[in-house]
């Protein structure tokens, strides 16, 4: 690969602005999915605050000797240790005047959001004299980032339409277009928990892989998809544009979580995999046009 265009997918990947952008691209997705304009105040909130909330998390599990790490990751970040935190800090007061765009019902969702995954990170809690996060008890690590994802990129928009009387959707086709978000989010996370299997083992993280083992695991993540393939074909009117855009991504997605297994590079998994969320837009797109 080439020294610059490396620099570059480094700098995009590890600095948590190619996450950010994935943020983007499922919002886009919703907006896509209801026909609506997206509304950029909305799109830039999810870019902002899923970039402070991943370089704070990242901040947090400093390692004692990051230079010493396998992870290209980690010593990626901690030898451009003011860059990150310049980013995160101009992030989280872009998060402000953003914010100050959106209806009450909105900036309550953001607050309770942001909560879960501070909790999640922080030791807060204490268990028979352990400090420990939301993120160390058992099972629940999945659930919360998929849920976290889930609303972030669906619900929001959805609140935003309601407020600007954009257009109206109904309890049943929120609640569908939440539990199908959760479940290709959840699908494409566990592969990220098989391969730190070793690692959450030894930090006591009782993940999916970890509480099943990584066979297990596997089928879970094709189960999520194929559950998710299910309700698109049960909740579908018409075999449409958006049907065959979705249908084609999870199969992408499956395919790819096939492939991947621990002996994969850390770009397979922040490339690839987390790259799904932009391909679900991309098919979107791809699919409306050829219908046109």
């Amino acid at each position: 690969m080439n020294k610059y265009l490396r620099q570059i997918i480094d700098f995009l990947l590890f600095s948590n602005i190619f996450i950010a952008l994935c943020a983007v691209a499922q919002g886009l997705v919703t907006y896509q999915l209801l026909k609506v304009k997206a509304d950029m105040y909305v799109l830039g909130l999810l870019f902002t605050s899923t970039l402070a909330l991943y370089n704070f998390s990242i901040v947090l599990s400093k390692p004692k000797k990051p230079e010493n790490s396998t992870s290209a990751r980690v010593r990626w970040i901690f030898s451009h240790y003011r860059l990150m935190i310049t980013i995160s800090i101009i992030s989280v007061f872009s998060i402000i005047p953003l914010s100050l765009f959106l209806s009450t019902s909105s900036k309550i969702l953001l607050i309770s959001l942001a909560l879960i995954s501070v909790f999640y990170n922080l030791p807060v809690f204490t268990f028979q004299d352990k400090k420990f996060g939301l993120r160390n008890i058992p099972g629940i690590k999945l659930f919360l980032i998929a849920l976290v994802w889930a609303l972030s990129c669906v619900l929001l928009p959805i609140l935003e339409m309601e407020n600007n009387r954009t257009i109206t959707v109904t309890l049943n086709d929120t609640m569908l277009l939440i539990a199908k978000r959760f479940l290709f989010i959840a699908a494409i996370t566990v592969p990220f928990d098989i391969r730190d299997l070793y690692q959450d083992r030894f930090y006591e993280l009782k993940t999916i892989p970890v509480l099943f083992g990584e066979r297990w695991a596997w089928l879970i993540c094709q189960g999520l998809l194929g559950t998710y393939l299910i309700l698109l074909f049960l909740f579908t009117d018409q075999f449409d544009s958006h049907f065959f855009g979705l249908t084609l991504t999870i199969i992408l997605t499956g395919w790819l979580i096939f492939k991947s297994n621990w002996k994969k590079n850390e770009y397979y998994y922040f490339l690839y995999l987390d790259g799904t969320m932009i391909l679900q837009f991309l098919m979107l797109l791809l699919c409306g046009s050829i219908s046109l």
